[in-house]
Parts: structure tokens; sequence; C-alpha cells
């Protein structure tokens, strides 16, 4: 179900009895696949428990800044919020504070943003310590620029929070209470870095232990669901836990392999996403330095999907956001027993040292774990 952060639930307080719905908002620029957008979209609001009735797109060269898609298509998204029940509107784009106080405002429901919704699915899916103390590091700094007052609640959220808030400014008592509402996360989150800092050093020290005893690594990275916690479970005989959703690891998962008498550590990280939020990749740094210090970044990538060349590009953009553009890479294609073969000889075109696998056959598993042995004794 959604999370009481998404949904603005008191938390502790039960969730409706009734499935929540949304209109789904996006702006075609012309900078890529509006229909794959929406799609990831849908599947992000699934795995959050949210069902998307509609969908509302407007082309525009850029968004408007006032109300995202324009005056004339807000009037489109109350027709359709109206038609459907639904009440809340999903933007697939980080909106603004003043964009989602002009369309809260004209809509009389939330207005939520993809950064809060990726934030609220990190959120319900930390499990260990570290990771909740990483999502609500990137929570509080997505919140803090978006605190507006209120006349029922003045520590409200806006910009993908909170519905129907009175805005910057408020005077006297409500401000002072704003204020103290500032104070108070900012607090959290200086208590919660030194939380990450030393959570960063007890990882650093594994690593330095590992690079002591000559142990070279290799890190499993990717879009998420692609099936690179599968494919550890086939290449370590491990048990991770797999499910069918986005994001259901965060933790990374650290197993020993021994192949051909080459012994090396392979660590199953987070995924990634289509813009994934800043404040997501500033907080897991710690995490995602298991791919900038390894010796190999497994490239897995999902060869059923039809955008997989921009998937590609995203995971490279991301690796290049966090220092680890210069770590040598081995692409594999994951489920070809479910994908198109003629998709598979096109990826095979364009990626000629890629590797063809499916973690849930075994198919091309042997040979993959020759190649990482090959490319590993040649990094010691």
């Amino acid at each position: 179900m959604p999370g009481a952060w998404l949904v603005g639930r008191t938390p502790g307080t039960p969730a409706p009895d009734e499935a929540l719905t949304a209109v789904a908002l996006a702006v075609d620029t012309g900078e890529h696949d509006v229909d794959d957008a929406l799609h990831e979209l849908h599947r992000l609001a699934e795995t959050d428990g949210v069902e998307i009735t509609a969908d509302v797109r407007q082309t525009r060269d850029h968004p408007d800044p006032a109300t995202y898609v324009g005056r004339g298509k807000v009037a489109e998204v109350a027709d359709a919020l109206q038609r459907t029940g639904a009440r809340l509107v999903i933007a697939d784009d980080e909106l603004t504070p003043a964009q989602v106080r002009s369309l809260e405002g004209e809509l009389g429901v939330r207005v939520v943003d993809r950064t809060a919704l990726v934030l609220d699915i990190f959120a319900q899916h930390a499990r260990s310590s570290e990771g909740r103390t990483q999502v609500e590091l990137a929570q509080i700094a997505y919140q803090l620029p978006r605190l507006r007052g209120g006349s029922r609640n003045l520590s409200r959220v806006g910009g993908g929070r909170v519905a129907a808030g009175q805005g910057i400014g408020v005077r006297g008592p409500g401000e002072t209470r704003l204020e103290s509402e500032r104070r108070r996360l900012r607090r959290r989150a200086s208590d919660l870095r030194r939380q990450a800092a030393a959570i960063a050093d007890r990882r650093q020290r594994t690593r330095d232990r590992r690079a002591r005893n000559a142990v070279p690594s290799a890190a499993l990275t990717g879009y998420t669901d692609v099936g690179k916690s599968a494919l550890l479970n086939r290449l370590a005989a491990a048990d991770v836990e797999v499910r069918a959703e986005l994001f259901a690891t965060l933790d990374p998962t650290v197993r020993r392999i021994v192949v051909d008498d080459v012994a090396f550590t392979l660590t199953d990280t987070v995924g990634f996403v289509r813009n994934l939020p800043h404040q997501l990749v500033d907080a897991f740094r710690s995490t995602l330095e298991e791919v900038v210090q390894a010796d190999l970044a497994v490239h897995v990538v999902d060869a059923a999907a039809p955008d997989a060349l921009d998937r590609v590009s995203t995971v490279r953009g991301v690796l290049r956001e966090i220092g680890a553009a210069d770590v040598p890479e081995l692409l594999v294609l994951n489920k070809v027993d479910v994908a198109p073969p003629d998709w598979v000889t096109a990826l095979q075109r364009l990626y000629p040292q890629a590797l063809t696998v499916s973690a849930l056959t075994g198919e091309g598993v042997p040979d993959l774990r020759s190649a990482l042995a090959q490319r590993l004794r040649r990094s010691r």
C-alpha cells in the first residue's frame, strides 16, 4: 500500500480501505519516449500500491513554470479526475513547489511528483538501519525546500507530499512553527549524516580488508528489475530474496565465489531508473561506492525491455555521476529466455562483447562465471 509519507497520513494511522487511484501527468518535450516514461511511471505507482486510472499528456518544448502542463491542459486533468474518481495526481517529472501549489489549488486533490513516488518506494523497501538512514536523509533533502505553512498543520510538506497548503510567507505564530520545523529537520539531518558517515567508514574498512587480502571484486549494477538478485543467486548459489517489483533490493549483498581457482566477491547493488532522484544518489553514495571501488562492474541489461538502449545510457550516466565511469564493464544481456530473438540479435550487434544469459533458466551462466574469473584474474 502507499506509504504514509506519500499520501499524507499521520504515521501509525491505518490506511484507507479502498485502493488509492491516480491520474498520471506527463509533458512530452521530445527528449525521451513519453510512452516508455508513462509505462515506467505506472510500474512505479503499482510498486507503491497506487493504481493509475488515466494518463494525461501534453506536448511542449518545456514544462510550464506555473502549472507544468499549461492552464488549458489542467482542465483536462480535472475531467479525468472526475471521470475516474481518482484522488491523486502523479507527475512524471520533479515539480517545483510553485507548480504543486498551482495544480493542487486548481484541482483540489493531492499532487505528487515522480521523485516523491520513488522516495516513497525506497522508504517502504528499506529494511536495514543503513537503508533507513539513507532513505530518511533523502526524504529530508527533498522536504526542506518544500516546507510551507498551512492553516491546520504548519509543518506540512508541499511539492509532492501534502495537499492544499497556504504557501510560504505566513505571518505570526505560523511562521514561527514553520521555522521550528525547518530547524528540527536540519538537526535530524545532521544526526543522520553522522550515522551515515559511521556506516560509510565501516563499509570502507570492509573494502580495505578485502583489498589487503588481494580479493578482487565485481559489482552487479544496472536498471532496476533486470534480475540482478536472481543472477547473484545463480552465480553464487545464494538465497537472496527475489521479488518481481521495482527496487526490491536496496541493501548491498556480498557473496564470495570461487571459479577456476579464482576467488572473488560479487556484490548486488541498488538498481537505477531514469531520472533517479539526486537526493537518493547523494544519500546512497556510500552504498554505490561498492561499484566505484570494484575491479569490474557487471552491467546487467534486460534484453526483453523495449527501451533497453535508453536504460544502458541511464545506468552509464549514473555511474559517471558517482565516479565509476573508469571501472571496467562487463555487459550482460539477461532474460534471453523471454526476449524476442531479433531483439537479442540487435543488442548483440550493438554490444558484440556482451554475454547472453537467463538467470531464470541458467542459460549462459557457466560462460558468465568463466568470464568473471578470467577478467578478475587479470585484475589481481
